[in-house]
């Protein structure tokens, strides 16, 4: 499945209990000599009645991840094309916390509650003496300023005139696993159009540079929020296509609405 082209393989684990390790996962997300995919989602049962399912991310280097919001949206788009639930609010479980996804049939959007973006150091985590509207570390000789926040995972957020290709090249995997994350992150290179309009690239974390992120849009949106640059309602312009992003601020949570397609099914010896 793809969300804006950030693909996925997608693993119903509802009616077996398969502990697929790290190496498995690296293998099915070989382009080459796996099936291929930015990130693996795993559906298994949960042993919560509020809660309908787990969801599970794992990335492409074998790595488990609290949050993915276009997986999200094809987690909701699966579980309704396979049958395992009739819900159009299916309520998900994740490293990162509980999700909300509302499912339209009408036109097979996907509506995802992101939850309530988190700007505190200790939580994102970020290695720095105190919060901050921005902070400031030193790549290759230049001071690079960028905004800081979860939701669900760790993001940085760069401002920028224009993202282009060297740009996201050299400063994505640096940012990414600088000392100043002790969890890594993702990294977006935001361009503000207008209050409503951005256009977004990520480097993320675990992966590389994605097409569309869908996490990251909600902290690249947000963070324009908070500093005042940008409207309630955004739309936010990736390589992949255009995610609806709104924030009402405070303790409110980011709601994202997207697509969600469904490829190809099949079948892969482990």
């Amino acid at each position: 499945m793809h969300g804006l082209g950030n693909d996925f393989v997608v693993l119903d684990f509802t009616d077996q209990d398969y502990p697929l390790s790290a190496v498995q996962a690296k293998a099915i997300a070989d382009r080459h000599f796996g099936i291929g995919c930015d990130q693996i989602l795993i559906v298994e049962k949960s042993d919560r009645a509020e809660i309908d399912f787990k969801y599970r991310i794992m990335n492409a280097d074998g790595g488990e991840v609290g949050q993915c919001g276009n997986g999200a949206r094809c987690f909701a788009a699966f579980v309704r094309a396979k049958g395992l639930t009739d819900k159009d609010l299916i309520r998900v479980e994740t490293l990162g916390g509980d999700m909300q996804l509302q499912y339209d049939e009408a036109n097979g959007m996907v509506k995802v509650n992101m939850g309530v973006p988190n700007f505190l150091p200790d939580l994102i985590p970020l290695d720095v003496a105190q919060a901050s509207p921005s902070y400031s570390v030193a790549i290759d000789g230049r001071d690079i300023e960028f905004a800081a926040l979860s939701i669900g995972n760790p993001h940085a957020v760069i401002q920028v005139e224009e993202a282009s290709d060297d740009l996201v090249a050299e400063l994505g995997p640096a940012l990414e696993s600088h000392a100043i994350f002790p969890e890594r992150a993702n990294i977006g290179f935001m361009q503000i159009i207008d209050q409503h309009n951005i256009r977004l690239r990520v480097f993320e974390r675990g992966v590389g540079e994605t097409i569309a992120c869908g996490s990251g849009a909600c902290a690249a949106v947000a963070s324009g929020i908070q500093s005042g640059q940008l409207a309630n309602q955004v739309t936010a312009h990736l390589k992949g296509g255009e995610l609806s992003i709104s924030w009402d601020g405070d303790d409110n949570p980011v709601m994202m609405t997207g697509p969600a397609t469904h490829v190809f099914s099949g079948e892969i010896e482990l």
